[in-house]
């Protein structure tokens, strides 16, 4: 269950982070959630010792987010576009949580 949560609430963050102008939220908010929603996503639902499926998600946002390949759609593209670079931090941002936990299981030993 909680994992469906902090899934719902990434999704919503990236969307209003992609929908909405730039400064509408004050003080950067929305991208501060993605981040901590992205780290406790990459606590909770990724096993840090097979990582290979998330981290290969994470790739792919990451360059179809980064070419903006979705600027192209007439009208709402470059909403989508947006969309997409905002999941990529989430996504990002649980790469961190995967290293430190792996990181954490090999010196515990």
């Amino acid at each position: 269950m909680g994992n469906r949560v902090v899934v719902g609430l990434t999704a919503l963050a990236a969307v209003l982070h992609g929908v909405l102008p730039e400064g509408m939220i004050p003080g950067n908010f929305l991208a501060l959630a993605l981040v901590v929603l992205g780290l406790v996503w990459g606590y909770m639902g990724v096993d840090a010792e097979d990582a290979t499926a998330y981290l290969a998600v994470v790739i792919g946002v990451g360059m179809a987010g980064s070419s903006d390949v979705l600027a192209i759609v007439p009208v709402i593209g470059g909403w989508l576009d947006g969309i997409v670079d905002a999941a990529s931090m989430a996504l990002y941002s649980g790469v961190a949580t995967v290293l430190a936990l792996r990181t954490w299981n090999r010196v515990k030993g």
